[in-house]
């Protein structure tokens, strides 16, 4: 049978200080590790009130770290980026601030540069399924739908 470890309020304090430290959390992450650890909600609420005040959880620096590398990294889009941070329980006004992060113009050369390189790996030759099977990828990516069929337009122009 598991026995899970008990932990003293400073033993999961240590712990969870060491887990923000690492990389940037967002308070859903750090709650659900702490519940893990059988932490009573008064641990919950003490230990996270200690990080917030030492710094160590910042759920605005948390949302500007996410969006820059999920979007620098894989290549989403901002609806998936927005999607994603609604899903960790982030504010309206963090999600917007994390935006802010993507610059626009680098924002639109990386749409059209990952266009290119997946249009170059779909060996559809029928055009209206080419045109599709792009715009899915670039949609299921995040890129909001106007300028996945600008982008389109411009790649696979229809016969």
């Amino acid at each position: 049978m598991l026995h899970s470890k008990a932990y003293s309020v400073t033993e999961a304090t240590k712990k969870l200080e060491a887990y923000c430290a690492y990389q940037e959390r967002c308070h859903k992450e750090v709650v659900q590790k702490l519940k893990d650890m059988n932490m009573i909600p008064e641990a919950v609420d003490l230990i996270i009130n200690h990080l917030i005040q030492e710094n160590y959880l910042n759920e605005e620096r948390f949302a500007q770290s996410f969006a820059r590398g999920k979007f620098k990294i894989k290549k989403w889009g901002r609806n998936r980026i927005v999607n994603e941070l609604k899903q960790r329980q982030i504010s309206r006004f963090n999600i917007k601030t994390a935006l802010q992060e993507i610059d626009d113009t680098v924002y639109l050369e990386t749409l059209d540069a990952l266009a290119k390189k997946r249009l170059q790996q779909i060996t559809e030759t029928n055009i209206q399924k080419k045109r599709k099977k792009l715009a899915d990828y670039l949609l299921y990516r995040g890129w909001e739908p106007h300028l996945v069929y600008e982008e389109l337009k411009e790649l696979v122009p229809n016969p």
